[in-house]
């Protein structure tokens, strides 16, 4: 219930979005008709329409993308002649001759005089407004979408479509009555109740326009990034104050939630209640470090339970922290179990995680969970995600995202002790991580995790729209801050972009001290080599963990690179990546 509540509030956020804009005009046309029969209708096949979709982008293959865009052309085409019949009854009489019964369906919809308008023409408008809705990828919105996606299709993913669409029809709805009263005022003390049903039209049309020119996913998508995100991360904290996220939740605790905790010293009980019995370990498709463990044969220990997945910047800042712990209390009884919950298809690739297990110098048992079956037994929903369980089999702890390590480093304490252990009180750890593991420098982040696949896409600004799954040339001219743009011959597939032919590039305007991005060099495997600049120069002093200080770095497997750790102050950047090869693929931007 909880889930369906702040779906439902995300969506009641978004009136407050750049990113309802284009269909405005849609909905406003509504204001002035009975609601029953005419606003309710449209709002209903808006919610309803774009769970549908939603649901089936989410969980869906590059047909059901294809089907969307077939639907949208039908959808713009619906309301442009819907707005071209509000502003003559001659115009649509003329457009809508040849299927005479539509046609005045359009003209009753569109609010004829002295004509009711139906529910069965509202729903159809309804529906086609649904089709061409796409709401900002927000923290909530982006919760509801990568749960979609990790648990396939089930009732729970269009239930949450639902009441995040649903959400979104309320605050419309009150938007619409208040807008009715206005266009009523308007009517009685101006008398031009035709002048505003044509200008509804006109704005009508203009919307068709903007969404059919692709404005609406470029020009309004880089209004939209701090728009409404603060306050859906306060809907969150509030219902969820167990919980920590932040930024786009693809990796639901994106960019750092929580510093870490200064040490101190002196006594310290954790708040250690029982949760209940610890889930099952079983259905991992393989076990690395270790052979398969289970959850009985680990009574008597306490166990760590740590999911992540290797490319995700915010679990592999926590890393330092696991491995310390999984060293420093292994003869006090610790087992620090790594469960491996992929986000991207590659990491599904047993070779890859393999190999950032070595890179990431792990020695406890890691479960690959390429099937979710673990992360569903825990009801897990976050990347990085922390369960601690008892000697007695009973989870007693956890925590989500970034930070705590204070706190969660008390709770192992009390856990060892409160199972027999004769361990004194000590300090807790303070790792020397470097490179893409140092902590993030919170103060200074405005900028978020950023997906490059059409699935996840936002804030994109090249000249061109966006393609899927097709080669098409882009071109990119100086983006605003938290834009992101390619040059060059690409493929937009649903997870990442491939570079088609050599020289191709990405652009990003951000504000952060360190900037990642998620790279592999494709199906061939060949190393790619690029280079990067910021503002137009070498990075100097400025370089990443992954490039040299004249920018120079090569893509020999797919991982995430640090490409940019800011000496100074902190300050908004252009960064720019020439890739001198072919063939790479590029999924996410995170930073830090």
């Amino acid at each position: 219930m909880t889930h369906l509540i702040i779906a439902y509030l995300g969506g009641a956020l978004t009136i407050l979005s750049p990113c309802i804009l284009p269909i405005l005009p849609f909905v406003f046309a509504r204001a002035g008709q009975p609601f029953v029969r005419s606003t309710l209708p449209m709002l209903l096949g808006i919610a309803a329409t774009f769970a549908l979709v939603a649901t089936l982008a989410a969980v869906g293959g590059s047909w059901a993308i294809h089907a969307n865009e077939y639907g949208r052309l039908a959808a713009l085409l619906l309301l442009a002649i819907f707005g071209a019949s509000m502003l003559s009854p001659h115009v649509a009489a003329m457009i809508t001759q040849p299927i005479v019964d539509f046609g005045n369906r359009l003209l009753t919809a569109s609010g004829r005089t002295n004509v009711a308008p139906t529910a069965a023409s509202s729903l159809i408008l309804g529906i086609a407004t649904g089709l061409l809705w796409a709401p900002c990828a927000g923290p909530i919105l982006g919760l509801v979408l990568t749960g979609a996606a990790l648990q396939g299709v089930n009732l729970q993913t269009t239930l949450l479509l639902t009441a995040y669409a649903s959400g979104a029809a309320t605050s419309l709805a009150v938007a619409v009555v208040v807008g009715g009263r206005v266009f009523a005022g308007m009517k009685r003390s101006l008398r031009v109740t035709e002048r505003i049903r044509q200008a509804l039209g006109t704005a009508v049309l203009f919307g068709v326009a903007v969404i059919a020119l692709g404005l609406d996913s470029g020009l309004l998508a880089g209004l939209s990034y701090a728009s409404t995100t603060s306050l859906e991360q306060a809907v969150l904290d509030r219902l969820h104050t167990d919980q920590t996220t932040s930024g786009v939740p693809s990796e639901f605790a994106s960019n750092g939630t929580m510093a870490a905790s200064a040490d101190t010293s002196g006594p310290f009980r954790s708040d250690l209640s029982i949760e209940g019995p610890a889930p099952s370990l079983s259905g991992a498709v393989e076990w690395l470090n270790s052979p398969p463990l289970d959850i009985n044969q680990l009574r008597g220990k306490v166990v760590l339970v740590d999911f992540w997945t290797y490319s995700c910047i915010n679990c592999i800042r926590t890393l330092p922290y696991v491995r310390a712990w999984a060293e420093k209390y292994e003869d006090q009884g610790l087992v620090v179990i790594g469960v491996h919950a992929p986000e991207f298809a590659f990491e599904k690739n047993l070779d890859n995680v393999r190999k950032a297990v070595r890179d990431f110098q792990i020695d406890y048992p890691v479960a690959v969970d390429n099937d979710y079956r673990i992360w569903r037994a825990f009801e897990n929903s976050y990347w990085p995600a922390h369960y601690l369980i008892d000697a007695k089999g009973q989870v007693r702890y956890h925590h989500f995202g970034e930070g705590n390590y204070y706190q969660t480093e008390r709770a192992i304490q009390d856990l060892l002790r409160e199972a027999g252990g004769e361990m004194a009180a000590s300090s807790t750890v303070t790792p020397d991580a470097k490179g893409a593991e140092a902590g993030p420098d919170l103060k200074n982040i405005r900028s978020g995790e950023t997906y490059l696949g059409y699935k996840r896409a936002t804030n994109f600004t090249s000249r061109e729209t966006l393609r899927a799954d097709a080669p098409r040339e882009y071109s990119v001219e100086e983006p605003s801050l938290n834009e992101w743009g390619l040059s060059g011959t690409w493929t937009i597939g649903a997870e990442q972009a491939t570079l088609d032919q050599p020289e191709g590039g990405i652009a990003y305007r951000f504000s952060a001290r360190d900037l990642h991005l998620v790279l592999g060099p494709g199906a061939s495997g060949k190393p790619v080599r690029f280079r990067v600049t910021i503002d137009g120069k070498a990075p100097g002093a400025d370089h990443g963990a992954d490039v040299d200080a004249d920018g120079y770095g090569t893509v020999a497997a797919t991982r995430l690179y640090q490409l940019v750790r800011q000496s100074g102050d902190v300050e908004g950047r252009t960064f720019n990546i020439r890739f001198i090869d072919s063939g790479v693929e590029a999924y996410a931007f995170t930073f830090g």
